[in-house]
């Protein structure tokens, strides 16, 4: 198993969303793409396209202060 925050990411019906990023952030999520893949026994990098939504739902899940604010609504 995997120590990154990050563990295998499902198969789901994606959403187009277009966004723009700087580009040491991409940078970044490519390298991260890269060890994600050799720690989950990939044979390649999943692209960025499949990475950031799967990161961007782990921090939300991990916001207590939105999950608080949530319930309350």
């Amino acid at each position: 198993m995997t120590k990154l925050r990050l563990g295998v990411i499902p198969e789901d019906k994606p959403v187009k969303l277009t966004l723009e990023i700087p580009g040491e952030m991409m940078r970044e999520l490519q390298d991260y793409a890269e060890v994600h893949a050799r720690l989950t026994g990939l044979a390649a990098p999943l692209p960025i396209e499949r990475i950031v939504p799967a990161m961007i739902g782990r921090f939300i899940a991990g916001d207590r202060e939105f999950s608080k604010q949530r319930r309350r609504s």
